[in-house]
């Protein structure tokens, strides 16, 4: 990065900085190519490397980068790890969802280190990550990652892959992450591991972990249970027995395709069971204590499948708050979905053409920080609506945006609110702020980030002061 593009600090610029300027690949040039890198692409997701980067010149810089042996996955993802683990530190409870994606590269035949991804003939690569959500649901960062590809010479080969120990399974990567997630985050801060039915792992059940860590799986196999040291039966029947507690929660549904957002209301009932371990590891594994949560839905609309939700979580509960409780933070799962779909949709990390695998690996790690940031943006504006948006935007970021909206030289003395400005982010993205459309998409806001780069970094080129080589070359 030269002088003059160190001076001329966009709002990507500086988040960047902010988050990746400790990231340490042996050379500082690196560094300092990694966070231009990052920056280009943050304000421009969607598009390709050299359209992001906006030169040819850059754009070399940017593959050199991505081939480079000294630029590793773990290097790339590391100063972002720390940073998440700085922004958990300011919460007593955070969630670190886990969950499986898989990146498709079928029309990039030339890629080298790919595997299967499906039973279509798909090759591609799987990614398995964790993400950090607030216990209030603002995405915080990437904890860890996985990424792999299948052996060719595996596939067909399920029932032989059963009869495995859980370390040489692909299903071990739950465990992994949750080891990784121990040895992350800290130690003042509760941390409840969130999984969908992927998660119904006994040995992750039975994983040691410190005291301030949790689980709260969503199940999905009848397991065997016993409750109160004496009756065995199983999982569902034992739930299904206890009656619904005389309250009822609602909680707001999303859209997802296929399915509009709705308001939901639910019964709970819960119980604490011992799960048994399965008959082929009784010798190596002993009962664990589990409190299983049943939620199913009141009255659904007519043609809509009811929600129902089996939750099985080691926090201890007593009450239908804590119950309720449990459920709220399941529903933050989806989070993780959203940003795997801003991963691969809003970044098009599956249009990106790269040789080998590995130069794809990395590619990935960095565009999971942009995935992040978007994320990130999206629902802190929704969350924190009243801060100022300074916490995000740069004045000349926000000044440029008033100006433009407004369509006027007159800016106010105080920056507008943060929901306030990332609505006007999100209409410079299409965006049309009727009463009907409730909170700006990801997808928006990220179309109107692209078009706020070009005003605000015009906005800087007219009110900044000449430079003194502009004098000199105009003398």
């Amino acid at each position: 990065m030269d002088a003059s593009a160190q001076e001329e600090i966009t709002n990507t610029d500086s988040w960047a900085q902010e988050e990746l300027g400790k990231a340490d690949f042996g050379d500082k040039r690196l560094t300092n190519r990694f966070i231009q890198i990052t920056s280009d692409i943050a304000a421009q997701p969607e598009a390709s490397v050299p359209q992001a980067c906006g030169s040819e010149a850059a754009s070399k810089a940017a593959y050199r980068f991505l081939d480079n042996e000294n630029v590793t996955p773990e290097a790339i993802r590391a100063s972002h790890r720390d940073k998440t683990v700085e922004r958990v530190k300011e919460y007593k409870t955070v969630l670190a969802i886990q969950d499986t994606t898989s990146l498709s590269y079928a029309a990039h035949k030339a890629t080298s280190g790919l595997g299967p991804i499906d039973g279509n003939g798909s090759n591609g690569l799987h990614v398995h990550s964790v993400l950090a959500v607030s216990s209030d649901g603002i995405p915080l960062g990437l904890v860890h990652q996985q990424v792999w590809a299948r052996d060719p010479k595996e596939k067909g080969k399920k029932e032989k892959r059963k009869k495995l120990p859980i370390e040489e399974k692909e299903s071990y990567r739950w465990l992994k992450s949750l080891e990784a997630t121990k040895q992350a985050m800290p130690e003042g801060t509760h941390i409840i591991t969130v999984t969908d039915r992927e998660g119904d792992i006994f040995e992750l059940f039975a994983l040691d972990r410190p005291r301030n860590m949790d689980l709260l799986i969503r199940a999905v196999q009848n397991r065997r249970v016993k409750v109160d040291d004496s009756e065995i039966g199983k999982l569902r029947n034992t739930i299904e027995s206890v009656p619904a507690a005389n309250q009822t929660m609602t909680i707001h549904l999303e859209h997802r395709p296929g399915n509009p957002a709705r308001d939901v209301t639910l019964h709970l009932r819960w119980k604490t069971i011992s799960i048994m371990p399965p008959t082929n590891k009784s010798k190596k594994y002993a009962p664990v204590s589990f409190t299983a949560i049943l939620v199913t839905e009141a009255d659904p609309p007519t043609g809509e499948e009811p929600l129902e939700w089996l939750l099985l979580t080691t926090l201890s509960i007593e009450t239908f708050q804590q119950a309720a409780q449990c459920v709220l933070w399941y529903r933050f799962r989806w989070l993780i979905e959203r940003y795997h779909f801003v991963l691969k949709s809003g970044c098009r990390l599956e249009k990106l053409q790269l040789e080998t695998a590995e130069r794809l690996e990395r590619a990935l790690a960095l565009y999971c920080i942009v995935a992040w940031r978007l994320l990130h943006l999206t629902y802190l504006a929704r969350n924190t609506p009243d801060a100022s948006c300074e916490v995000v935007f740069q004045t000349h970021e926000w000044q440029a945006l008033h100006a433009f909206t407004h369509k006027t030289n007159v800016l106010p003395t105080i920056p507008p609110s943060l929901h306030e400005a990332t609505r006007l982010v999100a209409r410079l993205g299409g965006f049309l702020a009727r009463k009907s459309d409730g909170e700006p998409g990801v997808q928006t806001i990220w179309r109107g980030l692209r078009r706020l780069d070009d005003l605000a970094s015009m906005w800087l080129l007219l009110h900044s002061p000449p430079s003194q080589a502009a004098f000199q070359s105009c003398g």
